[in-house]
């Protein structure tokens, strides 16, 4: 029973990080940022949330469909963008990340907010209508 469910767990693994990494943008047009596209990532988007977040990590993988969610219901407003922080560590250094998931909040290339855990979507929701003030 156990090995079953290792089997699995590495299957549905496989399948999330494929989904994450096929393209640029996923389906709910989020980015994957990168240490090389970061600084045109936050220059073109003068509205953006960043989710560091890793594979192995429980609570980043809860958030995923959250932000997958806010990023459809705030299209066109907020741009999303996710960051794997095990394949860009140095960036995680310099923004000084010592928790996942986080969420960053940009607004013209400047933080003007900070999320640590994997919160439920209401309380996202509400802190971005107030952080950005919709």
């Amino acid at each position: 029973m156990d090995e079953e469910l290792e089997r699995l767990r590495v299957k549905r693994m496989k399948e999330i990080k494929q989904r994450i990494l096929s393209s640029p943008s996923d389906s709910a047009g989020i980015l994957i940022l990168t240490q090389e596209n970061f600084q045109s990532v936050i220059r073109e988007n003068p509205n953006l949330i960043i989710d560091f977040w890793a594979p192995w990590c429980g609570p980043c993988r809860m958030l995923s469909p959250v932000i997958e969610q806010l990023a459809t219901d705030y299209a066109g407003r907020i741009r999303f963008a996710k960051c794997n922080t095990d394949e860009n560590q140095q960036m995680a250094y310099q923004l000084g990340i010592s928790a996942i998931p986080s969420l960053f909040f940009f607004q013209n290339g400047t933080v003007i907010h900070k999320v640590s855990g994997a919160l439920p979507k209401e309380h996202l929701d509400m802190q971005i209508k107030t952080v950005y003030s919709i």
